[in-house]
């Protein structure tokens, strides 16, 4: 989908023509259109002109825009193979929350193309909308009139997995307006899983605000193309698909021109509309699931429909909702860190798919991007919970809800948590190490301690346990494994399990701690007092134990029989934020100290065996630092990592620090856990999350 964006340049994400306050900014990868794992589509470049766009694997999404000023052709967006036609040149990038802004000057004109997604989290109606507007401005710059007419197509990729795959196309009418349709010809709803696929099922949309100057064609992009530069217009002829998504003369495509007529200084704006109806969006226990939008019989026609009525509104909305995000983030963690998080916001939600189950509850479910493709993997849905806690506790509601539908029952029959629900978009089961049938490679300690901190962050953030009496069983159950398994964990995998099984983890060690104090406020929430001190006091021993075993003379260990090791100890900040209080700060005034004087050029390494990190987990760890000069410094080179990052992806989570290379894994939803620094505010917990709570859903 494609986002607009717009808002305060003193505070926002943006490579202006020349530097201001931190100087210029080179996002590894611009999010254009960011819905979920299937339409998510990045230009990974400096400009927009210098690459086709991609989807979130690296796979050509190809769109592309141009501008004709006085019967001249300029480029906005794509690449052409001989890049016969010149570039406007781009004289800002700004990335916020739900806008992508660019501007062009060139040719006596000034233009802008914004991306806009109104991905506001207190309405899920609008949230899981799967449309972004194309915001159009042209102005001159020279002070005379210039006739001024837009372009802009997408290509059959944008609906394929790969292509030897035949398309189809159409053209309808919705409300008296012309409407663009491209899809595969085969339509295999949910027919494949996996981590490296692009969707081939459902529908591409394009429309436009209005009729007024508006063409639309469907036909070989050369031939439309062609006749736009040199009329002004497109041919009035379609030209359907025969076959395979290729042919001579170019891939047929859907496009939309706009005629500005002759353009003053006066700024004239205009938008168009990209959709994607994916008709079920994912099978859940094998019975398929609708997208939340359509979860009351809404369809594509209504999706275009409601979009265009409400883009106004929606359009102030987003302004204001970006402004004030941003200047709230700047206040809590400085400008690097509110840039580094505007760049993730979308992302995070973008890793996910938010549908209805058949009893119109909602479950939101993330996709392992890049790792192994899993859906609804719970050492993913913890690192970005910050989001959702902070945003919307519907959302965390429904990431946990599969999970524990999933647990519940007689497949699962382990005393301890699932890893996962299957591999995308198919949630029928786990599929990592053992599965249902054995405890090979399963991540115990891990799982158990991250549903129940999760658990009992939700709590805090609704004021109630009701989530948790819902489900108090299996809390007990969990509780109770790491009671007797949580304090010196087995040789067993962690989240991070890309460093292989590791015995006595100290970090984990915490986790289960922390899990089992959470427990026990959860136990006090629900009336069960008794419970509660019996696990509070368990807790607290098990903390003062692990200040003995970890102890390591300016830090503490990696593991606790490995002496001179260390590691990031970032599952503490839970410590901090649920008001446990388990471990005395002088532990924090310690590792912080020790990070700082550790940290590489881009980070602080995720411990001594290896010089990469993990974002996610570095912004953790950062955030327990006791003021907030302490954080920047420890967040500054991940910022300058943001910039200098050899590697064009959207934010991978692991890299290198003093390289600066990508790992493995991007575009994932857990860069979502950068905005735990906002939840380390309470005043800024309390005033985004009651935002959510207070609104009154559309339907």
């Amino acid at each position: 989908m494609m986002i607009v964006r717009a808002t305060s340049l003193l505070i926002a994400m943006a490579i202006p023509l020349v530097g201001q306050g931190l100087g210029q900014e080179r996002p590894p990868a611009v999010p254009l259109i960011a819905h979920d794992p299937y339409f998510s589509v990045w230009s990974m470049s400096d400009k927009l002109t210098d690459s086709v766009p991609s989807h979130w694997t690296g796979k050509p999404n190809s769109l592309s825009a141009a501008v004709r000023i006085d019967g001249s052709l300029y480029r906005v967006m794509g690449r052409e193979q001989r890049q016969v036609t010149p570039a406007l040149d781009q004289t800002r990038l700004e990335v916020l929350p739900t806008r992508t802004i660019y501007e062009f000057s060139g040719a006596g004109v000034k233009v802008g193309l914004t991306f806009f997604t109104p991905a506001l989290p207190d309405d899920l109606d609008v949230l899981s909308r799967p449309l972004t507007y194309l915001e159009w401005s042209i102005a001159s710059a020279d002070g005379k009139e210039h006739a001024a007419a837009v372009y802009f197509d997408a290509g059959p990729d944008m609906v394929v997995n790969g292509s030897d795959q035949a398309v189809e196309a159409a053209r309808y009418q919705v409300d008296g307006q012309t409407v663009l349709r491209m899809g595969s010809k085969e339509q295999a709803i949910l027919g494949k899983r996996g981590d490296d696929l692009r969707i081939d099922w459902g529908y591409l949309y394009l429309a436009s605000d209005k009729p007024e100057g508006l063409s639309t064609v469907i036909g070989s992009r050369q031939r439309v193309r062609g006749a736009f530069e040199q009329t002004g217009a497109l041919p009035v002829s379609d030209e359907l698909p025969d076959g395979g998504p290729a042919r001579r003369g170019g891939p047929i495509v859907l496009a939309l021109s706009l005629n500005f007529g002759k353009v003053g200084a006066a700024t004239v704006s205009r938008y168009m509309m990209i959709a994607y109806d994916d008709l079920y969006s994912i099978e859940l226990f094998n019975r398929k699931q609708r997208a939340w939008w359509r979860r009351n019989g809404d369809d594509a026609a209504t999706l275009l429909s409601a979009a265009r009525r409400d883009h106004d509104s929606l359009l102030a909305r987003s302004k204001t909702f970006d402004e004030e995000l941003m200047a709230d983030m700047t206040t809590v963690g400085g400008e690097r860190y509110a840039r580094l998080a505007a760049l993730a916001y979308r992302q995070t939600l973008a890793a996910h798919k938010l549908t209805a189950d058949f009893d119109g509850t909602p479950m939101f479910f993330p996709k392992e991007n890049f790792s192994n493709g899993c859906i609804s993997t719970v050492d993913v849905i913890y690192p970005g919970s910050p989001f959702p806690l902070l945003f919307n506790s519907k959302l965390v509601r429904a990431e946990l809800e599969p999970v524990m539908q999933y647990a519940s029952t007689g497949r699962w029959k382990w005393p301890f948590a699932p890893h996962d629900l299957g591999t995308y978009p198919l949630a029928n089961g786990q599929v990592y190490g053992g599965g249902e049938l054995t405890e090979v490679n399963q991540m115990p300690v891990e799982e158990s301690g991250n549903m129940l901190i999760m658990i009992a962050a939700l709590a805090k953030v609704e004021g109630n346990a009701a989530y948790a009496e819902k489900y108090w069983p299996l809390l007990k159950r969990w509780a109770d494994y790491l009671k007797e398994k949580g304090l010196d964990p087995e040789n067993q995998l962690s989240t991070d399990d890309f460093a292989g099984h590791l015995a006595h983890n100290a970090n984990l060690s915490i986790k289960a701690i922390l899990a089992l104090g959470s427990y026990s406020m959860l136990a006090d929430m629900t009336g069960r007092k008794q419970e509660a001190a019996e696990y509070r006091k368990t807790a607290e021993q098990f903390a003062a134990k692990w200040q003995t075993l970890a102890a390591n003379g300016d830090h503490y260990r990696l593991a606790f029989d490995k002496e001179g090791t260390w590691s990031q100890k970032y599952n503490l900040v839970w410590d901090q934020i649920l008001g446990l209080h388990l471990f005395p700060v002088e532990i924090v005034r310690k590792e912080i100290a020790f990070y700082e004087k550790t940290q590489n050029q881009y980070g602080i390494p995720l411990d001594n065996r290896k010089d990469y990190t993990k974002l996610d987990w570095l912004v953790w760890s950062a955030t327990q630092a006791p003021d907030k000069a302490d954080f920047e410094k420890l967040i500054a080179p991940a910022y300058q990592w943001l910039n200098e990052t050899p590697t064009r992806v959207p934010l991978t989570d692991w890299y290198d620090t003093k390289t600066g290379k990508q790992q493995g894994f991007q575009a994932r939803s857990v860069v979502g856990g950068i905005f735990i620094k906002m939840l380390s505010d309470p005043a800024m917990w309390k005033k985004y999350s009651q935002r959510a709570m207070s609104h009154t859903p559309v339907n």
